[in-house]
């Protein structure tokens, strides 16, 4: 089922059994909201090799700096920082159209998108304790799909690709619309993230977010919400809104809640995020520790 359905899914297993997801005493998280690129399955390698083509074609080298800058983003705010960080006046629409198009022809590639290590031990054993999932994802659904048939349709209860939001990740509207497609409260869904930028969003969605970095050194929280607002001020990036999606799709709504982008506290959100070295690490008594911990507010 896709976050464009907008749907409540049956849940299955013994949360069916036990009541509503998310209801009162039951110690286990409401859901389960999933990141996909660095985290499930191993494809930045994939997505490096269109952004130095992308680069090349400018006549520049693509950076590792560049590369750090840019893991978790979408490409309404990855090809601006891009565009920026080579110093070249680009047309953002043509650059995301490459970007996606040419990472499309990556992931269909058979035996180029691998599983990371423990991601198919964590989905059986969410699947197995009836846990709710969702896939939430900045990558088009073109790029989802064939991931889905790798990791398996049927451990996702709904999934939420990048061209079916208004905003993507640093953004809270990739994990809001996830957890109303899961009729679920965002403070009861625990979020896994490989990158900072992503993890800022399941924060600001008000969900306990756990980080599992795929790099060594990450850009901070707020280093990513420096940056993605500085290059979401330029010119460059505003002509890109008009390529946030492909011809003939649709945004999904999103539903109340959100970040303040004027006055979040950053450190807030950094005191409420987890970090842990592996999936391996994270197991259903890892989830049920996490919610059990004071419930995080949803911001405003």
């Amino acid at each position: 089922m896709t976050a464009a359905a907008m749907g409540v899914p049956e849940l299955p297993g013994p949360l069916a059994a036990a009541g509503p997801a998310g209801s009162a005493g039951d110690a286990a998280p409401a859901a389960v909201l999933l990141d996909m690129d660095g985290l499930l399955v191993d494809t930045e390698h994939l997505w490096t090799i269109a952004e130095e083509e992308l680069a090349a074609s400018y006549g520049r080298p693509f950076t590792p700096r560049m590369k750090h800058a840019m893991l978790g983003h979408g490409v309404d705010t990855a090809v601006p920082l891009m565009l920026s960080m080579l110093g070249v006046d680009g047309d953002p629409a043509h650059a995301a159209r490459f970007l996606v198009d040419r990472a499309v022809e990556l992931f269909r590639t058979p035996g180029l998108v691998v599983r990371r290590p423990g991601a198919p031990e964590l989905l059986t054993a969410l699947r197995a304790a009836g846990m709710p999932t969702a896939l939430v994802s900045s990558s088009f659904r073109s790029l989802m799909d064939p991931v889905l048939d790798i990791l398996g349709r049927d451990l996702f209860t709904v999934t939420v690709a990048g061209d079916e939001v208004a905003r993507r990740k640093p953004f809270p509207d990739p994990y809001l619309v996830a957890a109303a497609a899961l009729a679920v409260d965002p403070a009861r869904c625990a979020v896994l993230e490989d990158s900072t930028t992503g993890a800022l969003a399941g924060l600001r969605a008000g969900c306990r977010t756990v980080l599992v970095p795929s790099v060594p050194g990450l850009p901070s929280l707020a280093e990513v919400a420096a940056t993605t607002d500085a290059a979401l001020a330029t010119d460059a990036a505003r002509a890109a809104a008009g390529a946030k999606l492909p011809a003939g799709a649709r945004a999904a709504p999103v539903p109340a809640g959100g970040h303040r982008p004027a006055a979040e506290d950053i450190a807030e959100l950094a005191a409420r995020l987890r970090t842990v070295p592996s999936l391996h690490d994270v197991t259903l008594d890892f989830l049920r520790a996490l919610t059990a911990t004071a419930p995080q507010a949803t911001a405003p």
